[in-house]
């Protein structure tokens, strides 16, 4: 018997952790499920969309009998990672901006965080930033159009520099002689593109990815007793809600198999 994990994302985003989580845990079986007939996620009222993450996912559930389950998604976990917790009896792995790391690392005392216009919006990223970083200055930025952009990149889709550039430069300020050294990826689709956002910043600085944090929270969990394991460690498999070649491509690529694909 192994673990099975289940990593949960509106999109292609959560592969960063999903790629985390294997790389620590061999021997588990992953399942990487993307509501991508829901994505993106920052489009929807914020009640309908706890909704649909608390159904999707109980379908999910019913279907996979996961022995985890990652909420691979700074949105949904802020979100409705409580709701979650109170429906189903599971451990459940929620996701949220790196900002302790971020201002653990910074020299200059100057961090930038990219995110979702609704993540940098919500009391908790600023709770965050309360408690972790109260003695840095934080700058935060909602990024209406990285996410998917990256997504974009992911599916072979053409993304322009400027374009890009443009979209990651309010966190890049400076006061006087010290300016922005540290940058939290702050929505998990932002790793997948962490070599494009890195070419094309005006300088150089930490880009705080939180995916192997989350792996080893994932495997701490599974190996505390809180989580049941399940079946046997199959090859990874992927759900989507809704059928998509390029995803399918983008999966494969990534080591899930095509045979094992299944739409909701």
């Amino acid at each position: 018997m192994s673990h099975r994990i289940l990593i949960f994302d509106s999109g292609l985003g959560g592969l960063s952790v999903a790629r985390a989580v294997m790389h620590r845990m061999p021997g588990a079986q992953a399942i990487y499920a993307a509501d991508n007939d829901g994505f993106p996620y920052g489009d929807w009222p914020q009640d309908k969309l706890v909704e649909r993450i608390v159904e999707v996912l109980g379908r999910l559930i019913s279907l996979t009998v996961p022995s985890v389950v990652v909420i691979a998604c700074n949105t949904a976990s802020t979100l409705a990672l409580e709701a979650l917790r109170q429906r189903f009896e599971l451990p459940f792995v929620g996701t949220v901006p790196a900002i302790k790391p971020a201002a653990e690392a910074s020299k200059s005392g100057i961090i930038g965080v990219l995110a979702t216009p609704g993540t940098v919006d919500r009391a908790y990223t600023q709770a965050l930033v309360d408690t972790f970083a109260s003695h840095r200055t934080v700058v935060l930025h909602g990024c209406k159009n990285l996410a998917e952009m990256a997504e974009h990149c992911l599916r072979g889709l053409p993304v322009d520099d400027e374009a890009l550039a443009a979209e990651i430069a309010p966190v890049f300020v400076q006061q006087g002689e010290r300016q922005t050294d540290a940058v939290v990826l702050g929505c998990t689709h932002y790793p997948l593109i962490a070599d494009r956002i890195a070419e094309v910043s005006p300088w150089r600085v930490d880009l705080i990815d939180p995916s192997d944090a989350i792996a080893r929270q994932v495997a701490r969990v599974a190996d505390s007793g809180g989580a049941v394991p399940q079946g046997s460690a199959d090859p990874p498999t992927a759900v989507l809600t809704k059928s998509s070649r390029d995803f399918v491509r983008v999966l494969a690529q990534e080591g899930f198999r095509r045979n094992d694909l299944i739409v909701l």
